[in-house]
């Protein structure tokens, strides 16, 4: 082993070292490092075209960019948790007291249904309603006991959110001014060739605006027409189950219809014709449309993932890291797909054109 081979490997464990550990002492701050740099992605633009307006002045552009920002994104996103939090308070009080029973709802729309379908659960020893009632009412309650247990540990932390608010705020001032340049200086770093890096860079910004601009606009577009629907048809907990319903938007396939379908059928079995025809007609309709025109307009094409990839690594990514897991889930299958079409393409054009360089950077042999 000649000393330049030994001086590169020790160089190499050393960057390694380093850089668990800076990410071992940023890590209790992953959410606010995550969304700063998230929005700093989507809102680069704008900084760039106020830059030009204002004649490079990055300061001042970076501090109009962060306000906007705010007004556009954060703000919104604080008030409807404030109202959330208060109504998922209200409901779990509701379904304790029993002014809410949803094991009585559950009982009246079974007891409407035919004699052909009562033979059938009779069959399959499924016509014990009461025990069904009792676990519905039971799952109810500690559904409802979580939103507030929830709201509890929100008011609990609150010193500890507005320590992460802070760092994100003033990690995205300096990301919005200077992310131009960093991003540079971290692709130059990266041991690859120039197309390699073009490709992924392209893939990661895309991925991150569709997921958060897009499915985000569509999901709460999704979410507010049927808290409406909900409030018009005088539905308790409307705001709860339009934000429910604007989260689930966010998985293919299911989405929002696993809060809609369930309480339209309620209508159409107790009698309420007019109300479940309305919903069925409104939520198909209208949300379903919202979801097949903004989509593609907003997410467009360029992800180019399957709607099973994207179920599965969204549910994936929520289960590993809460509610960022949402972006982190696709982000890393959209990676892992574009990695490995860079693998089997190499030397190869890739779809969008570029030719790549045969091979990447490899450290000195030894003699």
């Amino acid at each position: 082993m000649n000393s330049t081979s030994l001086h590169y490997r020790t160089f190499l464990a050393l960057l390694i070292a380093v850089s668990i550990a800076f990410g071992w002492i940023m890590w209790p701050y992953y959410g606010a490092i995550f969304w700063g740099t998230i929005l700093a992605i989507i809102f680069a633009p704008m900084q760039r075209r106020l830059v030009a307006a204002l004649g490079k002045r990055r300061n001042l552009a970076a501090l109009i960019t962060l306000l906007l920002c705010i007004v556009l994104a954060i703000l919104p996103v604080v008030v409807i948790t404030g109202s959330l939090v208060q109504e998922g308070t209200m409901l779990y009080q509701q379904v304790k007291s029993g002014d809410l029973n949803f094991g009585a709802y559950f009982e009246r729309a079974v007891s409407a249904l035919p004699p052909s379908v009562h033979s059938m659960l009779d069959r399959y020893d499924l016509s014990d309603i009461r025990s069904l009632q009792q676990k519905l009412s039971a799952g109810a309650v500690q559904a409802s006991q979580f939103l507030a247990t929830k709201a509890f540990s929100i008011g609990q932390d609150t010193f500890q959110f507005v320590i992460s608010f802070g760092i994100m705020l003033y990690l995205l001032f300096f990301l919005l001014r200077d992310g131009s340049s960093l991003s540079r200086r971290v692709t130059q770093a990266i041991p690859m060739s120039e197309a390699y890096k073009q490709h992924l860079a392209r893939k990661f910004t895309t991925v991150i605006r569709a997921t958060v601009k897009g499915n985000v606009a569509v999901a709460a577009t999704q979410g507010f027409l049927g808290g409406l629907a909900f409030w018009v048809l005088g539905i308790q907990g409307a705001l709860l189950w339009g934000v429910l319903m604007g989260f689930l938007s966010l998985l293919p396939a299911v989405g929002a219809a696993l809060i809609w379908v369930p309480v339209a059928a309620y209508f159409l079995l107790t009698g309420a014709l007019w109300q479940g025809i309305g919903l069925t007609a409104f939520c198909v309709l209208v949300i379903g449309m919202v979801d097949n025109i903004l989509r593609p307009i907003l997410v467009g094409k360029d992800t180019k993932l399957p709607d099973w990839l994207v179920l599965i690594s969204t549910l994936g990514g929520m289960a590993l890291f809460g509610l960022n897991g949402f972006v982190i889930g696709p982000l890393v299958a959209a990676l892992f797909t574009a990695v490995w079409d860079l693998f089997a393409s190499d030397g190869q054009s890739l779809p969008s054109g570029e030719v790549l360089d045969a091979g990447i950077p490899t450290p000195p042999e030894d003699e």
